[in-house]
């Protein structure tokens, strides 16, 4: 197959992308509330079909957000098959107030398209859905079997999806995964990741009298707030370092390639701290700390801590309850499950073992070696179509690829349209045009080459 036809097609398909975009926009999807989802499914499978993909929607059982499978048999090499993983489900919108626009309207204005969605994941999506049309729709046929897995609870843990690759484990067999994002940085270079770090979210809660008291009652009923704090103290000290007992004892080394290609990685310094208003990173830490820690490092991160009053003015109480949300990122081979015993234990020893601990999500890392034959492919195309790329060892973020890895036994490897400051999980959230364009035709490139190669699962 000619692949320069179906760039041309692209080029001239740009307007119906935009629209099938601000479609998926305009929809409302967040897992977290259950808005949208069911609707959002529906919508996601319409689109598919409309592309020329076979598409159905599997469900587990009730209140369960269904999953989007899309298929397309290639006739010219029926026995590869490349599965692109996705998600329909966005984050909550708060604050509204900081919205320039309405949150889901797709508004286009010059070269970016904005809204909840725009880039993570529906921007992503869409360019993953054309790449298979453009070849459907120039040649009736694809250069290899394609799959799509689109799950709707990505922003909220990825709960069930280990139970949909088990279940449906012969439905997703595959050679390979795209993973279901990626990021561009500032000079148009696309981020080809190998990895995506674990992740222990956990809520902490401590309860202290039965009902909020007057706060001149502090000299004799505890206040659990500060009791929450000095046991937050205990868990890290002031430079980061995780204090919990072997915390860190099955942390995989960095291998020698890993630490070369981070040294090799670009990382704008200047430009990082001043999108995000900062002076300096934690510890003081020099461009090669920085972009080793965002790899290799593991955090314990306050998320969100509520107790007593917080509205304006003043409010004399002496809260009943302390609550704490907590996220610590985890690198491969250290188990969700064990971290959560170290951590109990932990708390335990240090007199704290009467705070309730409530799981709320936990997901192992996973990485793909560089040696990968699917790496290469990936890289080849990025730059067949951006000029350039950088290679990744692992994203600073997390998601299921661990399950996917375990469950499917394939190489998953991240490549995308996000621009790097394209305000994901935050008000304003875009994607850029020209982005969404170039990803479409690398995808394009991608799935030929991916066709040609010697990967087998």
């Amino acid at each position: 197959m000619n692949v320069k036809k179906t760039l041309d097609f692209v080029d001239k398909n740009m307007p119906d992308l935009l629209k099938d975009l601000q479609t998926l926009i305009r929809q409302p999807s967040i897992s977290a509330k259950n808005e949208g989802i069911e609707e959002c499914a529906v919508l996601v499978s319409k689109i598919l079909k409309k592309s020329g993909i076979k598409s159905e929607v599997l469900r587990l059982k009730k209140n369960v957000a269904p999953l989007v499978y899309g298929e397309v048999k290639s006739k010219k090499n029926p026995n590869k098959t490349l599965l692109f993983y996705n998600h329909y489900d966005v984050q909550p919108v708060e604050p509204f107030d900081l919205w320039d626009n309405k949150p889901f309207s797709g508004k286009i204005i010059g070269n970016k398209i904005y809204g909840r969605g725009a880039s993570d994941d529906k921007g992503e999506l869409i360019t993953r859905i054309k790449a298979v049309e453009s070849f459907l729709k120039t040649y009736g046929d694809v250069p290899c079997n394609i799959k799509f897995v689109i799950e709707g609870e990505e922003e909220n843990g990825s709960e069930h999806i280990d139970q949909y690759l088990k279940k449906y484990k012969k439905k997703f067999s595959c050679d390979g995964v795209i993973w279901e994002f990626g990021y561009v940085d500032t000079k148009n270079r696309p981020v080809i990741s190998l990895g995506m770090k674990g992740l222990l979210y956990v809520e902490l809660e401590t309860k202290e009298s039965r009902i909020d008291a007057h706060s001149s009652l502090a000299v004799i009923i505890k206040n659990p707030a500060w009791r929450l704090i000095n046991a937050l103290r205990t868990l890290r000290n002031e430079n980061g370092k995780i204090l919990i007992k072997n915390w860190h004892d099955d942390v995989l080394p960095l291998s020698k390639n890993d630490l070369k290609i981070i040294k090799s990685e670009p990382f704008d310094t200047n430009e990082f701290k001043k999108e995000y208003g900062i002076k300096n990173f934690v510890n003081d830490k020099n461009e090669f700390e920085a972009k080793k820690a965002l790899v290799s490092g593991v955090t314990c991160n306050i998320a969100g801590i509520v107790s007593g009053y917080t509205g304006k003015g003043s409010k004399t109480v002496l809260p009943s309850t302390a609550k704490v949300k907590i996220d610590f990122r985890l690198v491969p081979k250290m188990d969700p499950k064990k971290q959560v015993n170290r951590l109990k234990k932990h708390l335990k020893a240090n007199g704290y073992g009467d705070i309730t601990i409530n799981v709320l999500n936990a997901e192992a890392a996973a990485r793909t070696n560089s040696n990968e034959e699917i790496v290469k492919i990936t890289c080849n195309s990025a730059k067949k179509i951006f000029g350039d790329y950088i290679l990744n060892v692992s994203s600073a973020g997390t998601g299921p690829m661990y399950s996917f890895v375990n469950n499917l036994h394939v190489p998953c490897i991240s490549i995308g349209t996000s621009y790097v400051f394209c305000r994901m999980h935050s008000p304003n959230e875009f994607a850029k045009i020209d982005l969404l364009s170039k990803t479409t035709k690398c995808f394009c490139v991608l799935l030929e080459e991916f066709s040609r190669s010697n990967s087998k699962n």
